[in-house]
């Protein structure tokens, strides 16, 4: 069982352990109510009521309940770019789903994070706070408990986390820099595909840099404003520029990758517990540098 501790401080003094506990924690609704009826708070290593006010020096112990996942453990490789006790951030490869599905139900990311828990001794349920399209490489984030995932989910909604990608896009762009607003759906329900859509699409607003020309392609990067299924590959290729590689959109280019040439490559937000500004960098991965170093000769 995990747990944080709060040493009580001067500025602390006055006020009660929930007082303290609000003032430097933003747990849940759900996980406060949690903590009052597990009675998971705790003052010098004794549980204790919210009402006390603490003295200078008490230790002030929240407590996390016990959790595990149940996924088959595999040894598929976990790139770990950054990790606390509330967080992972991966550079998942490419070709790897992230989380099982009925049709994919082993050989995934989350199957990989069973066997790194076991081989680093560590117990929590996975939960992941984004996920990435299985031929899509790059950031996925972990949160190894309920409160930092749901802190995570609030500032994805809110638009409040910097997502930044990379791209190399078949065709010269000849803009250096531009915004695509277009709204996006399916076309009808049983299409994977989706599409710019002029009624019923759902706002999408993508931000485009170039970053170098070739003969034939372009290098970019991709900031998105909103987080829309297949946002940047539709927006690229309706602009008529599709992501190279991507089959499904009309990026076909066999000669230089075999799957869609995007990368989530930078992330920032705030640490779900601290507060702290988080700049999380994962560098391309090998097929995507092997692309490069081919246009560029």
């Amino acid at each position: 069982m995990g747990k944080y501790n709060h040493t009580v401080t001067e500025s602390d003094i006055g006020f009660s352990i929930n007082q303290i506990i609000k003032a430097n924690y933003k747990f849940s609704s759900r996980f406060k109510t949690k903590m009052k009826f597990q009675k998971l708070v705790d003052l010098n290593g004794e549980p204790t009521p919210g009402f006390i006010k603490p003295k200078i020096g008490d230790v002030i112990s929240i407590r996390l309940p016990e959790e595990t996942s149940d996924f088959p453990s595999e040894d598929i490789p976990i790139n770990v770019i950054y990790e606390d006790e509330d967080l992972i951030f991966i550079n998942k490869q490419p070709g790897v789903i992230v989380h099982p599905t009925k049709g994919h139900p082993l050989h995934t990311i989350a199957n990989g994070l069973m066997k790194y828990m076991q081989d680093n001794n560590q117990s929590y349920k996975i939960r992941f706070a984004n996920r990435i399209d299985m031929d899509t490489s790059g950031i996925v984030i972990v949160a190894k408990n309920a409160n930092s995932q749901h802190d995570i989910s609030h500032q994805m909604r809110a638009n409040a986390v910097h997502k930044q990608y990379i791209a190399i896009v078949n065709g010269v762009i000849e803009d250096d820099e531009f915004t695509i607003d277009e709204p996006i759906g399916r076309p009808n329900e049983e299409s994977i595909q989706r599409t710019v859509l002029s009624e019923g699409g759902k706002d999408a607003i993508t931000d485009v840099k170039v970053l170098e020309r070739f003969k034939n392609n372009t290098l970019v990067e991709v900031t998105l404003h909103t987080g829309r299924t297949h946002q940047i590959r539709v927006h690229l290729t309706h602009i008529g520029h599709p992501i190279t590689g991507d089959h499904l959109y009309g990026g076909n280019a066999p000669k230089l990758i075999d799957r869609q040439a995007l990368h989530a490559a930078k992330m920032i937000l705030k640490h779900p517990m601290t507060g702290e500004q988080l700049e999380i960098e994962a560098p391309l991965p090998d097929d995507m540098k092997k692309c490069l170093a081919i246009l560029r000769k």
